[in-house]
């Protein structure tokens, strides 16, 4: 069976570390400077989140709250009993995972909305009460677990109407971008995209676009991109990744990853 995040789980490591777990007594701030995303799971009491870039936030009831892409963000408890476990995580932002376009600045969901993830956040908060050995292993692995359980929750019960999740929840796209995501070294055309679709070239395209919110080649492009830079963030050489993203040599590729990225292959991966 195709799975829908099997392809982004292969290229864009995903790794969390718990920051807090338990009473919160006084103001957290998490910054933006650190090039991560942050989750915060409130298992009772109320906290305001402010950020100079949103809107302010209250939370009053059980609640998680998703930062896909880094946001500096000022965390206060309102009340004393205040229960909260956060963890910090990186998931290729800064590498064009398509993730990090396709999630709202921030996500709130009640924990009664999200049902899949009930015997996850369990044992997290079971976990996270005690002191056992192993603990910050464990709850940097479930912090994992269930982020992947909720963009899973989020295609499934299609929570977003527009971007890349929105389009692995639309039957017929999902299976063109699974393809996509399987296969970026395939020359791909609107043709056989919309025939694996089982859709005409323009209907696809129009759908594509209405849904995702980019054409099919701009995502392919991007895509292929995010490819590469997962690549040679793991030492592969350019011709190695050159082939892996479908260009026929690194002279290819190299145009087309400074158009994309703005620097080239060689002084990216000196950079990260």
């Amino acid at each position: 069976m195709d799975d829908k995040l099997t392809g982004i789980l292969h290229y864009f490591s995903l790794r969390a570390r718990i920051i807090h777990a338990g009473s919160l007594c006084q103001s957290t701030n998490f910054d933006a400077g650190d090039g991560l995303g942050y989750i915060h799971v409130l298992r009772s009491g109320t906290v305001k989140i402010k950020s100079p870039d949103q809107s302010e936030l209250t939370l009053s009831e059980p609640s998680l709250l998703f930062y896909m892409n880094p946001i500096t963000h000022l965390v206060s408890p309102m009340t004393e009993d205040v229960d909260l476990v956060c963890a910090s995580f990186d998931f290729g932002t800064h590498l064009k995972n398509p993730l990090a376009r396709a999630l709202p600045d921030a996500l709130v969901l009640k924990l009664e909305e999200v049902p899949s993830l009930k015997a996850s956040l369990q044992l997290l908060f079971s976990e996270a009460q005690e002191n056992y050995l192993g603990q910050q292993s464990l709850l940097d692995r479930l912090f994992e677990v269930i982020i992947i359980q909720l963009l899973r929750e989020l295609i499934d019960q299609k929570h977003l109407q527009i971007g890349l999740l929105a389009g692995l929840a639309e039957p017929r796209l999902c299976k063109a971008i699974i393809a996509i995501h399987a296969q970026p070294a395939t020359s791909w055309t609107l043709d056989n995209l919309g025939e694996i679709a089982g859709m005409s070239r323009a209907s696809f395209a129009k759908k594509f676009r209405e849904i995702v919110g980019i054409t099919p080649g701009q995502y392919l492009n991007d895509w292929r991109m995010g490819v590469a830079q997962s690549l040679l963030r793991n030492g592969k050489s350019l011709q190695l990744v050159a082939e892996a993203v479908g260009y026929a040599n690194t002279s290819a590729l190299s145009r087309a990853f400074t158009a994309t990225v703005g620097t080239s292959p060689s002084k990216w991966r000196k950079q990260n």
